[in-house]
């Protein structure tokens, strides 16, 4: 099966300064992290918890483009999407 992306919820993890959402293989729940850095040329330096989540929704089709070819080269549960993927 194809890594598809159903549920639209997300949240900001504060700690970890990265973006949570989730995308499913079939019955497989694969958990991805975008780090803020990520998402640096949308959102501020010092960026709030409301302007990461507006970057991540501005930016949700090219975000997922990104973690399906992350999840295409190795499937594995989980992934952090850093700066590099983006590039």
């Amino acid at each position: 099966m194809a890594l598809t992306f159903p549920n639209t919820s997300r949240s900001y993890d504060e700690t970890a300064r990265r973006v949570r959402f989730l995308g499913h293989d079939g019955m497989f729940e694969v958990k991805f992290f975008v780090e803020i850095g990520a998402l640096s040329k949308i959102v501020s330096r010092a960026p709030s918890e409301a302007d990461c989540l507006a970057a991540f929704d501005a930016a949700r089709s090219s975000v997922q483009d990104i973690a399906r070819k992350a999840y295409g080269r190795d499937r594995r549960d989980s992934y952090v999407l850093t700066e590099a993927h983006f590039k």
